[in-house]
């Protein structure tokens, strides 16, 4: 019996021996394959992997080439957008002082008056040298991308949607929106509503 179970113990210890050389030989033909590689196979790769490295060098010099452009042509960006504001102040001041009822019909209210459009023609002359220009808005159909309707006014007369009233002048730096114009936009009376309406139903009925 004791022959028997040494036996037994002797071929289970054959048999995990020759697994482990199983193993490390299927390890050692892999290990062999990998340094099978041809030389032309490795200087493929090489090429590969370095025409990898000079496309992401291309890439990342073109966009530090963007954003040095980018820099330089709206690198004014938010200080122009906050100069804007000297232009609503004179607006602002130029209102105050017309509707000051101790100043109307005076000398010095006239005079007061042509220093402002001084400043705020020569202030329109800078903007405009770095491109910096108004939006013409007046008369013109409402586009979202340049305007941003405040209030809608009855207007029988326009087009629906046109703009009859600047509530605050937008501007663009070269090719971008500085600030969209604030607008008022018109838009049909009710009566005039009602009266199309009308007309319709009656098309229908007829």
């Amino acid at each position: 019996m004791e022959k028997e179970q040494e036996t037994i113990n002797n071929s289970s210890d054959e048999t995990e021996e020759n697994t482990e050389n199983e193993n490390r030989n299927d390890l050692k033909s892999e290990n062999e394959k990998k340094d099978e590689t041809t030389p032309e196979e490795k200087i493929k790769e090489l090429e590969d992997k370095l025409a990898r490295t000079f496309a992401e060098m291309e890439n990342q010099r073109r966009r530090f080439e963007k954003e040095k452009e980018d820099a330089f042509e709206y690198g004014g960006f938010s200080f122009a957008r906050e100069a804007l504001n000297l232009i609503d102040n004179l607006d602002r001041s130029k209102q105050a002082l017309e509707n000051d009822e101790k100043l109307k019909d005076t000398e010095a209210l006239q005079k007061i008056l042509d220093h402002l459009k001084v400043v705020n023609k020569e202030l329109i002359s800078i903007f405009n040298k770095n491109n910096i220009k108004p939006i013409e808005c007046l008369n013109k159909k409402l586009d979202p991308n340049l305007h941003q309707a405040m209030i809608e006014i009855e207007d029988d007369e326009k087009e629906p949607g046109t703009i009859i009233q600047e509530v605050q002048k937008g501007f663009t730096i070269k090719d971008r929106l500085l600030r969209p114009s604030l607008v008022g936009v018109s838009k049909k009376s009710q009566n005039k509503q009602e009266e199309e309406l009308k007309t319709t139903e009656n098309k229908d009925n007829n």
